[in-house]
């Protein structure tokens, strides 16, 4: 599993995140307030190099698909996201550390990564259910993937202290092979 195919349709295409495109992201990882609802720390050049040896250690576990973000309507590179906590055994995969540049939210660009997504998981991986974590103050993100159909299983709370040492409650939300095929019939 450590190398994975590109997904891309008219509007974006996923490539496998690597020290050798990383730096794509530079500016758009340097956003203020990029990923305020994320542990993740990525807004410097060495911050964002460290952010992809764990993605690349984590894929060489295994354990994650990282893919570097392709906007093909503005011909730009627009941020991150992968498949993570893949749990082979029992089928289920979290799509989560997605971020992508302020003036690419809300123009479609996250349905469209989160579809090619889930069609490769459902179709490719042999997945059974996609998980997603979400801060429960992330009204945008959460909107987003019950859009796609994803059910809020719970909350966890207070379980991920973010960067500005605010302890988080997580939101989970699932979506299940089989209500996605109802959906995208």
């Amino acid at each position: 599993m450590n190398s994975h195919p590109i997904l891309e349709n008219e509007v974006v295409k996923l490539s496998p995140l690597s020290l050798e495109n990383y730096h794509h992201l530079i500016a758009v990882a340097s956003e203020e307030k990029l990923v305020q609802y994320s542990p993740s720390h990525i807004n410097s050049p060495a911050k964002l190099k460290n952010y992809v040896e764990i993605a690349l250690r984590h894929l060489k576990e295994k354990s994650a698909i990282p893919y570097i973000v392709y906007d093909k309507r503005t011909d730009c590179y627009a941020g991150c996201t992968r498949f993570m906590n893949i749990h082979w055994a029992n089928k289920v995969a979290e799509i989560g550390a997605t971020w992508i540049g302020k003036e690419f939210q809300g123009s479609g660009l996250n349905g469209n990564m989160k579809s090619l997504m889930l069609t490769y998981a459902f179709e490719e991986l042999n997945i059974e259910k996609i998980e997603f974590r979400i801060d429960e103050r992330n009204m945008r993100s959460r909107g987003s993937v019950e859009k796609l159909g994803a059910k809020l299983e719970g909350v966890l709370r207070e379980n991920v202290y973010l960067k500005d040492g605010f302890k988080r409650n997580t939101c989970c939300y699932g979506l299940l092979r089989r209500e996605w095929e109802t959906l995208s019939r």
